[in-house]
């Protein structure tokens, strides 16, 4: 047999088919069936014999396609399945084809724009590139999972466990032992938290779109466990009662999760999820044991990925997908990501209360002034834009968002807003700024401009952060925050003060004190329906704040144990309400107000585990809850640290040259008591005859003048601050005078001018009044977004505006910076000569605009001065 058979080499095995030759190869189909070739032989002619009786080389082409038969006899019946699925899939592309040409012919055919074939094609490009990083880091994610972490290693350079990074985070591969062993029976828990904690959340969050009826069908969650990547233990400033320990978790599942939305059917797979979840123990007791409960969270929002199948896979596309992964990572929020927690009771010694009561560390106030030198995201037909900045603030679960600025790459929001700290210890404020544009309705694609991050311990060890903050993720920009941390008392003699310095502030949305609220359980409602018991939720609001319980089925004494936290502005005039609600009929069945100034009374400002009676439901119908009330007093300002900001936040420099300038010497007095004050009022007028000669003194002294000293004490350097009376004198220059207020607020880093009236413009033509009106700018610079402007006042020799303007401003910028005051008059352009009636600059770092009362007083309105 071996003698008849030809030679062939391993290579020729190995090496794939060439499409040019006219033959099929052969030889690896041959040697398969060598022990059937005498059977095939004999059938066929082998050979022709030569002179010699030696049989050819040529019986090999024609012995083998009788072997290949032979094998195709054998698997005829794979043949006719593959068949059939090839009928198929020639019918599935013919099909897909006439769709694409008939779509392309209607197109044509109606005399659409072409706007309607090429957005679908944009949209299918979008989603194939989406769908396919997002399996291939689904795929990645899972061959981590399965393998060893020294292949993970090895493979993936880039993406270290937790424990390589950081010398703190400790190896944990016993945990993940553990892990695997009991995930069978942790599976049967995440499932029914899933099916009851997460699944009306997102039905209630998907119906806001239109989108009702989402239920789960079927939860496996596979047989995948979790894996931690590595573990950190807190021994420092943790209280002895407790213990606390960070966990980078890391899952990548093989679930199979199929949910049904508005009639359809679709599934989730591959579902992914990665963040620090925090464990904390406590409070530990004496008894087996020896922890009472565990809290379980994030400490910020977890990243999530899932893959959508089924016929709901036309949501996973660019911007529907992110709506439901948005969805999602909000109900997951809502549960365990801070301020919310999934408490663990793991003895009955420890009460509900002290388990799952929040217990806030302070409040962070978080200012975000503005933005500069942002990335241009929007399109023009001349190229690059501008771009339509907003600002997202994260902490933890609380979301903040600012007001869209239109086209603007350097934005000013002055936003404000409030976020309940219950952790200080490896906790981050987030900041991301994004480029809004809308797609479609209902659907956003907004553009990353930067983000950013800051420690809030650091913000706590200093009290008062104001920073210029680097954008990461961007080619450049800058976003100027602010910061400030309060404690929280217990004391009610310091609620004056936080009530005067919120005043103070004029940000109606700030807070005076913290509400923390534990809604333990209800006896006995009312029955909503005849026929069953209720399905009773309560939701607790004060002010614009709203929380809700979840529901529980058919209890007319229902067991919550939920809290909540809310910030209340004035505790005298301010109370909570709750209502007790049946979900099936929606009907009131209970309602209690609690007036929060009888808590300040309180002992301690808490009352904890108190019956109510509850109002308009049964006789013996009552509540049980816990109050707890505390007042905000600031944090200790850390001196040293606050002037090294305010010295790097210098970002303008003065580059405004100073001319020789005539100075007013104040006049002499005989009498002490005659000598006039920094600034007189309008009660006590000035003759013009009192006026002193004028001196002169070099730009050199003027600038160390008022380098040193406030402008109040430069009797007249640039300006001539005083209160003549109005009918006696129009100016130094009879150019007329201006009354203006000027007034600074270091908490608010804003400033406010406001233009009263000016008095006796110079009338040079009697037939030509003026319509005089007020342009302010902020020097150097002059920039467009410095322009302030009051409205025209026709004919008027002395108009009056009362008009006030703002400007966001730091302190370290404002002791740099000057006001320009330019009055002119709009007849001023038609008549061919200059429209400007007279002007002044005034130099901000005087220290009465920063007191409260501000700088209030007249100027002296100077000639026409050229801009540098």
């Amino acid at each position: 047999m071996s003698d008849n058979s030809p030679s062939v080499p391993l290579a020729d095995f190995i090496e794939p088919p060439n499409p040019t030759e006219d033959e099929p190869f052969v030889p690896l189909a041959a040697p398969s069936k060598m022990n059937e070739t005498p059977v095939a032989a004999s059938a066929t002619p082998a050979s022709t014999p030569t002179s010699n009786g030696t049989p050819t080389q040529a019986a090999a082409p024609v012995a083998a396609p009788a072997a290949v038969a032979t094998a195709t006899t054998s698997v005829a019946p794979s043949s006719s399945s593959s068949s059939e699925n090839s009928i198929f899939s020639i019918l599935y592309t013919v099909g897909k084809k006439v769709t694409i040409v008939g779509s392309i012919y209607l197109v044509g055919y109606m005399g659409w724009s072409v706007a309607w074939l090429i957005a679908p094609v944009i949209l299918s490009v979008a989603r194939d590139q989406l769908g396919k990083t997002s399996a291939k880091k689904r795929d990645i994610a899972k061959a981590s999972a399965l393998a060893c972490e020294k292949d993970v290693i090895l493979a993936r350079i880039d993406e270290l466990p937790a424990w390589v990074y950081f010398p703190d985070v400790e190896r944990c591969e016993w945990l993940n032992k553990i892990l695997k062993q009991v995930w069978p029976n942790a599976n049967h828990f995440a499932r029914t938290l899933v099916k009851e904690t997460i699944e009306p959340n997102v039905a209630l969050a998907l119906s806001n779109y239109k989108m009702n009826g989402f239920r789960f069908d079927r939860i496996i969650l596979g047989t995948i466990p979790p894996r931690i990547g590595g573990v950190k233990i807190y021994d420092k400033n943790v209280d002895r009662n407790e213990i606390i320990m960070d966990l980078d978790l890391f899952y990548a599942s093989d679930c199979d999760i199929n949910f049904y939305l508005g009639g359809m059917k679709g599934g989730i797979k591959d579902f992914q999820i990665h963040g620090w979840v925090r464990v904390v123990m406590k409070p530990l007791i004496r008894s087996m044991p020896l922890v009472g409960g565990l809290q379980i969270f994030f400490l910020n929002n977890p990243n999530i990925d899932f893959n959508l199948v089924g016929v709901i896979d036309f949501m996973d596309m660019p911007g529907l997908s992110d709506l439901l992964r948005r969805i999602i990572v909000e109900q997951i929020g809502a549960v365990m990501v801070l301020p919310n927690k999934l408490p663990i009771s793991l003895s009955e010694e420890v009460s509900a209360v002290a388990l799952k009561m929040p217990e806030p560390e302070g409040i962070l106030r978080i200012h975000v002034v503005e933005a500069k030198d942002l990335m241009k995201k929007d399109i023009s037909m001349l190229g690059k834009g501008k771009s339509d900045p907003y600002a997202i603030i994260n902490v933890g679960a609380q979301e903040f968002k600012t007001q869209i600025i239109d086209n603007n790459v350097n934005p000013k929001w002055d936003y404000w807003c409030e976020a309940v700290i219950f952790t200080t210890i490896g906790h981050l404020i987030g900041f991301s700024l994004w480029d809004y544009d809308q797609t479609m309705p209902g659907v956003q694609n907004d553009d990353v401009l930067g983000r950013a991050s800051i420690d809030i311990a650091s913000v706590i060890k200093k009290g008062v952060v104001d920073s210029w903050l680097t954008l990461e993720d961007a080619k450049h920009g800058l976003l100027h925050v602010r910061l400030q941390w309060y404690k929280l008392t217990a004391d009610p003699n310091d609620l004056q003060q936080i009530l005067l310095e919120t005043q103070l502030l004029r940000v109606t949305s700030m807070s005076s004190a913290v509400l923390s609220v534990f809604i333990d359980s209800a006896r006995h409602l009312k029955q909503a329906r005849s026929s069953s018991k209720p399905d009773p939720y309560l939701v607790c609001s004060l002010n614009k704040q709203k929380q809700q319980t979840a529901m529980i089925m058919r209890d007319d004494s229902p067991v919550w144990e939920q809290g909540f936290t809310f910030l209340v502005s004035n505790p005298d005039n301010e109370s909570l309400n709750i209502k007790i609600y049946d979900q099936k009929t929606g009907n009131d069945i209970g309602q209690y107000t609690y007036t929060l100034s009888t808590l300040l009374k309180q002992f301690n400002m808490e009352v904890i585990q108190q019956p109510f009676q509850l109002q308009k439901s049964g006789p013996e119908s009552k509540l049980y809850m816990s109050l707890s009330l505390r007042i905000l007093k600031p944090g200790e300002i850390d001196k040293e640290s606050d002037a090294l900001e305010q010295v790097a936040a210098l970002t303008r420099s003065s580059s405004v040259k100073t001319p020789d300038l005539t100075v007013v010497a104040p006049p002499a007095f005989k009498d002490p008591s005659q000598a006039p004050n920094k600034r007189q009022s309008t009660e006590s007028p000035i003759s013009e005859e009192e006026l002193a000669v004028p001196l002169k003194i070099s730009p050199a002294m003027s600038a160390s003048t008022s380098s040193e000293k406030p402008i109040s004490e430069l009797a007249a350097s640039v300006l001539t601050h005083r209160f003549p009376d109005t009918s006696s004198t129009a100016g130094e220059h009879g150019l007329g005078r201006i009354q203006m207020s000027i007034r600074y607020s270091a908490q608010r880093q804003k400033l406010d001018v406001t233009l009263h009236k000016i008095v006796k413009i110079p009338l040079r033509d009697p037939s030509n009044i003026p319509d005089p009106y007020v342009k302010l700018y902020l020097l150097p610079g002059r920039t467009k977004e410095s322009k302030r402007k009051t409205g025209v006042i026709k004919d008027n020799c002395n108009p009056v505006y009362d008009a006030s303007f703002e400007y966001l401003i730091s302190i370290a910028e404002l002791r740099q910076t000057e006001l320009e005051v330019t009055v002119c008059t709009q007849k001023g352009f038609l008549s061919g000569g200059s429209p400007i009636i007279g002007m002044l600059k005034i130099p901000l770092d005087d220290s009465e605009i920063t007191t409260p009362a501000g700088l209030n007083t007249w100027f002296d309105l100077q000639p026409e001065m050229r801009h540098e």
